[in-house]
């Protein structure tokens, strides 16, 4: 099959959304077990005990769950304040969260804390820009908000733009005017997917996945093991403290073949890391290659991450020649196991 799809279905009674590529798995998505709070969730929350030394502070969520507060100048033990789920915690820790609250959309994001007019560095075009700035200022006519115009805006009309702004606002109102408890829940799989993937096409009916063999695709990533091009694999391995990348040329041990298996891993790994929902530190052990190469293989691996919708920072070579990058926890890792 050829060109891209979106295939929207159900796993075990969780909504899931697959994106394939000319018939290969690019991207997935399934709705978090029930009570897990999904980053972009947006609550109401009480200070309760600022972190010395840290300009932090562990804070009350509804329901009695704790959350960490990175920036919390001003704040003092008894405060209420909005807050925004940022991403899942690491094991039992607090969830973090941020009194920055971004409403985003699929043309726009709303800013109640930072004014004024942005647009996406992305969109180049001159008369494209002026478009945008005329219809997102008459949009925001009457807000305090501040606004950002995504790059997806560009090939959107005028009146689609303006609606998308006028929900986002009135999703702002009703969240800040809540004053206690959920004020706007974070985003399920479906609803990323046609915001972030454009999925108001595509197979969107129950049984979507056995129409185009995505359970196939999905069995797939049960294994740790990566298989690459030229006879090369690699095995990704989620670790309590980190997510452990070992790369490997099979047969052929030659540094030329461990130059190929890593560059080969370096375009393969942004995508591998998305549909299996991976994040924090990951350190990757590279097969054996001449120390000369490793600037073209963090090239390439940087050249392959700017398509990455998650945050991730190349932190660089450790002593022992491993590489390391931090990758923001945005989805929960996914046992493929319980899915087939």
């Amino acid at each position: 099959m050829k060109g891209s799809l979106v295939a929207i279905d159900e796993i075990g009674g969780r909504i899931a959304a697959a994106k394939l590529v000319n018939g290969r798995l690019h991207d997935f998505l399934i709705d978090p077990p029930e009570g897990v709070l999904v980053p972009g969730t947006i609550l109401w929350a009480r200070a309760d005990r600022p972190l010395k030394g840290q300009g932090a502070m562990l804070m009350s969520l509804p329901g009695g769950a704790s959350a960490f507060l990175r920036e919390a100048a001003g704040l003092k033990p008894g405060d209420r304040v909005p807050v925004q789920v940022t991403g899942y915690p690491e094991g039992d820790k607090a969830v973090p969260v941020t009194t920055k609250l971004l409403f985003k959309g699929r043309y726009a994001i709303v800013t109640p804390d930072a004014p004024g007019l942005n647009l996406s560095r992305q969109i180049k075009d001159d008369e494209a820009r002026a478009r945008l700035h005329d219809v997102a200022t008459e949009a925001m006519q009457g807000s305090t908000h501040g606004l950002i115009v995504r790059s997806a805006a560009a090939e959107a009309d005028d009146a689609e733009i303006s609606a998308d702004i006028a929900s986002l606002l009135a999703q702002a109102a009703e969240a800040l005017a809540a004053k206690d408890g959920v004020a706007l829940p974070g985003p399920g799989a479906a609803e990323l997917a046609r915001r972030e993937w454009f999925a108001d096409a595509g197979d969107t009916e129950p049984g979507s996945f056995d129409r185009h063999g995505v359970h196939d695709l999905l069995a797939a990533l049960a294994s740790d093991r990566v298989d690459l091009s030229g006879g090369a694999h690699a095995f990704i391995e989620p670790t309590r403290a980190l997510i452990a990348v070992d790369v490997n040329t099979g047969a052929d041990t030659s540094p030329a073949a461990g130059h190929k298996a890593n560059l080969a891993l370096a375009r393969e790994l942004p995508r591998q890391l998305l549909m299996r929902g991976l994040g924090g530190q990951i350190v990757i052990d590279f097969a054996p290659m001449p120390k000369k190469e490793r600037a073209g293989l963090e090239s390439t691996l940087r050249t392959a991450l700017k398509a990455d919708p998650v945050e991730t920072s190349l932190v660089g070579w450790t002593t022992l020649g491993h590489y390391e990058l931090q990758r923001k926890r945005e989805r929960l890792p996914v046992n493929f196991v319980d899915l087939t």
